[in-house]
């Protein structure tokens, strides 16, 4: 579990974070949405400690990150496994060497261990033929999966994914969300997402913050989304006609008032 508590960020006298606290959960997909500019990308550098927040503070299972020493710190890192929105994927090493990095960096894991460990995570996100390959030689759903197999091969406690679905077509989109949660609930991690993808939101939005310039404006679910009266996260969302309409239908539905030639076409 990751708390956040009254959290300010600011730069050159410019406030970017206003007062915000959540509790993200574990095994839950706990995304963090809105606008360009709202503050989320700066909210997320200061969870993972990138940013130092200005004033409040963020707690990992308990124990702050800002009074954290160095030793504190590496040893939180060890915990924590990246997505990240391109990947990043080291172009001249393989598939394998890739995923193997952070076993290579963090553990004392003889060569077969690692290869080992490395061979796993590849199984669970359906890449078994791929160790050889380079990056240039899969596509971009193939470099999100082995993104996320590098993210959890040192077992993290906490999963931190910086828009997944980034370049990648709605199908693609949809299996990448559907691991994320997989995947989420077998380590049993406390995972955060920060996206635009409004499927996402519907898919896997076990909880949802939206931040609204800088502040948090609305805390809910996936299924609580359809019946928020927010009007700052209703235009976000179902900023088309076409969404709003189907988040009429949804409503209906749920009430049971939905007629029957709303229902099918006549």
């Amino acid at each position: 579990m990751i708390e956040i508590k009254n959290i300010h960020k600011g730069f050159n006298d410019k406030a970017v974070i206003k007062d915000v606290s959540a509790v993200l959960e574990t095994g839950k997909c706990n995304l963090i949405i809105g606008a360009s500019g709202s503050g989320k990308t700066v909210l997320m550098k200061c969870l993972v400690g990138l940013f130092e927040p200005d004033q409040g503070e963020v707690l990992y299972d308990g124990e702050s990150i800002t009074s954290m020493n160095e030793d504190g710190r590496k040893q939180l890192r060890q915990q924590i496994g990246m997505l990240f929105q391109g990947s990043a994927l080291f172009d001249s090493m393989t598939v394998e060497q890739n995923v193997m990095f952070p076993l290579d960096m963090f553990t004392n894991l003889n060569q077969k261990q690692k290869l080992e460990k490395v061979n796993q995570v590849l199984a669970r996100v359906n890449l078994t033929a791929a160790n050889q390959k380079f990056p240039s030689e899969i596509s971009g759903g193939m470099k999100k999966r082995v993104g996320i197999a590098r993210a959890i091969v040192l077992n993290p406690k906490f999963l931190f994914c910086d828009e997944p679905n980034s370049g990648l077509d709605p199908k693609t989109s949809l299996v990448i969300d559907k691991l994320i949660k997989e995947i989420t609930i077998e380590f049993g991690m406390t995972t955060v997402v920060n996206t635009h993808d409004m499927n996402s939101v519907m898919e896997i939005g076990d909880k949802i913050i939206f931040m609204h310039q800088g502040h948090k404006e609305w805390e809910g679910s996936n299924k609580d989304i359809i019946f928020s009266k927010n009007q700052e996260l209703n235009q976000f969302i179902f900023a088309s006609e076409f969404l709003q309409d189907a988040k009429e239908l949804r409503m209906l539905e749920a009430k049971g008032t939905i007629s029957e030639d709303r229902r099918s076409p006549s």
